[in-house]
């Protein structure tokens, strides 16, 4: 029987939750790491015992950590992330130009074909590569060739947070920074090129129509359909059917289209989750209830599902890497909360049950489908 795997990494430590395909009771380990951060932890598709994880603290720097048998076990990996050449410049919050700074690693993604080869996201904003299971780290200097100078942190900071591989093509990635934007690759990340046409962003710099600059939240795809992109921005849900070349909003009648977190069911591509923030200022939930909403005509069109989810004086927040999908049928949706929550459907959104209350704040969630 087929089982799930939850990876959840939280301001104070990391927790592996496992359950059958019923996903109904829950074993628990952890707290791993305890009294680190730990930004994300993420399994490779191809061996599922490989996890990588990113363990951060202000006192002792950038760690990663690999684990070669679920989780049960780690093992320090290679913590050396040199910028390629002079890294020069970028912009800072009050225009001025800023030297590029190493700070944390914010997401790590596998190799869809090597367990061995997993990229980093970073802050400031840059990809890394490794081929030997983390032990070494490259990067990739190509994007921030794309107008680095131009980019700027958002209030997060200048972080590299989203990287989608295109499972039928190993030469095109895509990546989201906040706050320059989106971008893809498609010779295996030599050359980027920024891919915003359609995004809106009256009030950020460097302006309206600006190439880069724009704060993208979080991206997703359906791995059938890699040319289907899903966003999440600052303001406004988009999509794009061409691979970023043009967005158009699909906010339709979500409550508010502020946002961090997006996700695509695993069965139907058309089938989308956000959950909406009050706004920018004000990370909670609209009228204190907490909802996902699903969208199951690819946006334009939302429900609100709040079956098992508290719906009144509820004022957490759910960051963009605290939410994921399993590959069961029917699909489990998860996600956690700034509060400490942990909440699972294992019917596509239909009824939520909570896997864990009194977690530190929630920083990522990701799930591994075991055979």
């Amino acid at each position: 029987m087929s089982s799930v795997r939850v990876l959840v990494g939280t301001r104070k430590g990391a927790f592996i939750f496992t359950s059958d395909a019923k996903r109904q009771t829950w074993d628990v380990s952890g707290p791993l790491f305890p009294g680190w951060e730990i930004y994300h932890l993420k399994g490779s598709p191809v061996n599922p015992d490989r996890i990588y994880a990113s363990q951060s603290t202000g006192w002792f720097g950038q760690l990663i950590q690999r684990s070669d048998d679920g989780g049960r076990t780690w093992t320090p990996m290679g913590n050396e992330f040199r910028y390629e050449g002079t890294p020069g410049t970028h912009q800072w919050y009050d225009g001025t130009q800023h030297p590029w700074e190493f700070k944390r690693v914010w997401h790590l993604e596998p190799s869809l074909t090597d367990p061995d080869t997993v990229y980093a996201g970073v802050e400031d904003a840059a990809l890394f590569k490794s081929t030997d299971g983390g032990q070494t780290w490259r990067e990739l200097p190509g994007l921030r060739e794309v107008k680095g100078n131009l980019w700027q942190p958002g209030a997060g900071g200048m972080c590299l947070h989203t990287i989608l591989l295109d499972p039928s093509n190993p030469d095109r990635i895509f990546v989201a920074i906040s706050a320059a934007g989106a971008f893809r690759t498609d010779d295996g990340g030599q050359t980027w090129r920024p891919i915003n046409q359609g995004l809106k962003s009256p009030y950020e710099l460097p302006g309206p129509a600006a190439e880069v600059g724009h704060c993208v939240h979080g991206m997703a795809m359906h791995p059938s359909r890699p040319g289907v992109l899903f966003m999440q921005k600052h303001w406004d849900v988009m999509r794009s059917d061409d691979a970023g070349e043009m967005w158009r909003e699909v906010s339709g009648n979500l409550p508010s289209d502020f946002g961090f977190p997006i996700a695509v069911h695993a069965h139907e591509p058309e089938t989308i989750y956000v959950v909406p923030i009050k706004s920018d200022s004000e990370h909670f939930p609209p009228e204190g209830k907490l909802r996902v909403y699903r969208s199951r005509t690819g946006g334009g069109a939302w429900e609100a599902l709040t079956n098992g989810l508290p719906q009144r004086d509820c004022y957490v927040n759910v960051l963009r890497d605290a939410m994921a999908v399993d590959a069961l049928d029917p699909c489990g949706v998860y996600f956690g909360t700034t509060g400490g929550q942990v909440y699972c459907s294992p019917d596509g959104g239909d009824h939520w049950t909570t896997i864990a209350r009194d977690l530190p704040s929630v920083y990522s969630v990701e799930v591994q489908t075991l055979a």
